[in-house]
């Protein structure tokens, strides 16, 4: 085995990336220069290749990879374990395995089971251009030969993690082009560890150093799930400038033979991890490795029995010169309801989507505010959507804040209570430059989606009849159509425009959740002030755009379905609203209309005044959240009282998304209806007692699972004998292709997805019904 496939730190520089990665060309420039890395060896990337190679993977990978959608997340997790499982059976040479061992015994002076870290190096990774840093995978407190040969083997496959396969196709690196290399160090047991910015990475000041500490083992503090000690420092002075100490309950140590999560000692949870000599003594380090490197560094260090180590030393990939002219927050304009550290700066105003962990990353759409309890590295496909990111933990130099600032979308970091305090679905501004989290804000308008070629773009100013003779061309153009219809889910006013260029439909759910939310007030204290006219105004504004955009296409408006919890904090809304244990299975849907008809009501007569005044008749309307037969007769009544009658441009449609309207479905359609709408998420959660927001079960949650199709076939064909429309509401169509053919074969009427998958799933559609014809 060539001697090249294993190297000492000291025999590389910042000239070997193509050979031992960014992090090992790193370690060995620093070794060299006399700074206090701890020793090790390097498994090179030529190594990777070999095994490659000899095990005959390449093809095999590359066929994998060749059909990933890397937007789709379970697609991209579908080809990481199979290609991750290819190169983790794969066998290692004899010769390779024994040099390893050699340079592992050498390391621990002959000592068996002497710790060490196993950490992955890209060849594209830590380059002044591409922060590769957390993409693949890094092992602390490994002992043993056998395990440090299996952990190198796990580095390799880690090349193909989700997160990294979507980050170099993002980046445009060829998935062969990058190598991978193993460097070997020995473990430095810290009692605090951290990461230093040569330069302030959210001012991008040149002038100042920020440090950032927490107890125990470093990954942690990169990881975002503590909220660090944060030092600023001005060069020169070496004055300390802020000393920002957070408290720390927990840290990560070996225990008991393993890495383990303890309990910080009562008496140094709140005190400081470093002493200012340490902070100063640290601070002129960096300021001594960038002169070094010539550029700002993002330094990993760590301190063991007083002594300091370098682990690791990047380029910072985000530092340019400050924005003289960013914008700021007019003073006094909006609520300040939250604060936290500022991490990425700038400005954005979304709706709030909080997200658990990663596995729910397909949840958030374009332009939201992506708030968590901290992100990793399987975030980045939904940070890359995101307008702004708000964690409750980490600091400056966390996952959530690097990622954001190279990707230059406002990020605060460190709020303790961020997914408590700020609810989905919620109008909030993020201040990324201050820290601050603001209550409303206005939405910018999102840029035009670009139309199909051929389809005619609609002005704002024409005409009802004008736009539908442009429909009418819009169909006549050459544009892939199905016998199926493609709905779209909307909610934002100021989307219709843009999404009505596109080859769709109809609007299959309107939410009135987000335009009621935007008012701010309760309807009930509306009613209370005497401003009820204020909400039918606000909602008749709201549906005209929709309804104007999509003309003659229909618009079929969901009635609210607002929860207590979500109703109670609109402005006077706890006054009014119980507080639930379970709010998904309380207070909610047609039953609030019966138990509260008055605010039914606006609703009903915003509806009417859209139809009758505005002349915009593509209106229809959806009752949800239906418990029994005779509460969808009441609400019917309620319906027909302020003269909204069914007729063929005006049609009612129900939610099915509870087990008995599946069950009784053929009584609830006794009672007059025109269509339904099959809500699959709660569909799914109810028929298999699933929350699929609670991460101790999410993994439950299933689309597919067989009695989740019982009751989509029994819809769909139970509608089909009694001629009632029926369509799929959710992502399932777009996600499942084999879905999609069943639902076609049982002869469902439509489908409403997001915008984003508008195209996807029209393709979808038009294979599947064009096998179903063969």
């Amino acid at each position: 085995m060539p001697e090249k496939f294993v190297i000492d730190f000291k025999n590389v520089d910042k000239e070997s990336v193509a050979l031992v990665g960014g992090k090992g060309a790193n370690l060995g420039e620093m070794a060299k220069a006399g700074l206090p890395v701890p020793p090790g060896f390097i498994v090179t990337a030529p190594a990777y290749f070999e095994v490659i190679d000899q095990n005959n993977l390449k093809d095999k990978i590359k066929a994998i990879l060749s059909d990933v959608d890397v937007d789709n997340p379970k697609s991209l997790n579908s080809a990481s374990v199979r290609v991750k499982q290819l190169i983790l059976t794969a066998k290692i040479p004899d010769d390779l395995a024994l040099t390893i061992i050699k340079a592992y015994l050498k390391l621990g002076r002959g000592i068996k089971h002497t710790l060490v870290a196993v950490r992955s190096s890209a060849t594209a990774e830590d380059l002044p251009d591409a922060s590769f840093a957390g993409q693949q995978e890094t092992f602390l407190n490994v002992s043993g030969e056998a395990n440090v040969v299996q952990k190198v083997r796990a580095c390799w496959a880690s090349l193909f993690e989700p997160r990294a396969i979507f980050y170099r196709e993002q980046k445009g690196f060829d998935h062969f082009s990058v190598g991978i290399a193993v460097p070997v160090q020995t473990m430095i047991q810290a009692q605090v560890s951290g990461i230093m910015f040569t330069v302030n990475p959210v001012t991008n000041d040149k002038n100042q150093v920020v440090i950032e500490a927490i107890w125990g083992l470093g990954e942690k503090i990169v990881q975002g799930a503590y909220t660090p000690d944060h030092y600023l420092i001005q060069k020169q002075t070496w004055k300390i400038l802020q000393k920002q100490v957070n408290p720390q309950k927990r840290q990560l140590v070996l225990s008991r033979g393993q890495n383990r999560e303890v309990k910080v000692k009562v008496n140094l949870q709140k005190q400081a991890k470093l002493t200012d000599d340490q902070i100063v003594k640290l601070a002129k380090l960096g300021h001594q490795i960038q002169r070094h490197y010539f550029f700002p560094q993002d330094i990993e260090w760590a301190i063991s029995g007083g002594k300091i180590y370098i682990v690791q030393s990047r380029a910072v990939t985000t530092f340019k010169p400050p924005d003289k002219n960013k914008k700021k927050l007019p003073p006094g304009d909006l609520k300040l309801i939250l604060t936290g550290d500022p991490a990425s700066p700038g400005l954005a105003t979304g709706y709030v989507k909080k997200l658990k962990n990663a596995k729910q990353i397909d949840r958030l759409s374009q332009g939201e505010i992506l708030v968590s309890d901290m992100t990793t590295p399987d975030f980045v496909p939904a940070m890359k959507k995101a307008a702004a990111i708000v964690t409750n933990q980490g600091g400056q130099t966390s996952h959530a804040a690097i990622v954001s600032r190279e990707l230059g979308i406002p990020c605060v970091v460190g709020t303790a209570t961020a997914t408590k305090t700020l609810k989905t679905g919620t109008v909030v501004t993020v201040d990324g430059t201050s820290g601050k989290i603001f209550a409303g804000g206005k939405i910018s308008k999102t840029k035009t989606l670009a139309p199909p070629k051929t389809a005619p773009v609609m002005a704002k100013n024409q005409s009802a009849s004008g736009r539908k003779k442009a429909y009418q061309k819009l169909f006549a153009a050459d544009l892939t159509q199905t016998a199926t219809k493609i709905y779209v889910n909307l909610a934002e006013p100021d989307l219709a425009e843009s999404v009505a260029q596109k080859n769709v439909d109809g609007v299959g759910l309107l939410r009135a959740e987000f335009m009621i939310a935007q008012g701010g007030v309760h309807p009930k204290k509306l009613i209370q002030d005497q401003k009820q006219e204020q909400f039918i105004v606000n909602l008749v504004e709201g549906l005209k755009k929709f309804t104007q955009a999509f003309y003659p296409r229909p618009v079929v408006y969901r009635a609210t379905d607002f929860k207590t919890n979500e109703y109670a904090h609109l402005t006077g809304g706890q006054a009014f609203e119980p507080e639930e244990e379970n709010p998904m299975l309380g207070y909610r849907g047609a039953f609030r209309y019966l138990a509260d008809e008055a605010v039914f009501d606006l609703e009903l007569e915003a509806i009417k005044r859209v139809r009758n005044k505005l002349g915009l008749t593509n209106l229809w309307l959806m009752i949800p959240f239906v418990r029994s037969v005779a509460e969808l007769t009441r609400v019917k009544r309620l319906i027909v009282s302020q003269n909204l009658i069914r007729s063929p441009s005006f049609k009612l449609w129900m939610m099915v998304e509870i087990p008995l309207n599946v069950i009784l479905l053929e009584d609830f359609i006794k009672v007059g209806l025109d269509g339904v709408s099959i809500g699959t998420n709660d569909l799914t959660m109810l028929m298999l007692g699933v929350d699929r927001d609670n991460a101790e079960v999410a993994s439950l949650y299933d689309e597919t699972n067989p009695a989740v199709l019982w009751a989509l076939k029994k819809t769909i064909v139970t509608c089909q004998k009694h001629h009632l429309t029926s369509s799929v509401c959710g992502q399932a169509p777009s996600t499942y292709p084999d879905l999609t053919e069943k639902l076609v074969s049982w002869g469902v009427t439509s489908v409403s997805v997001s915008p984003d998958a508008i195209e996807t799933t029209r393709q979808i559609i038009y294979q599947a019904e064009s096998r179903a014809v063969r």
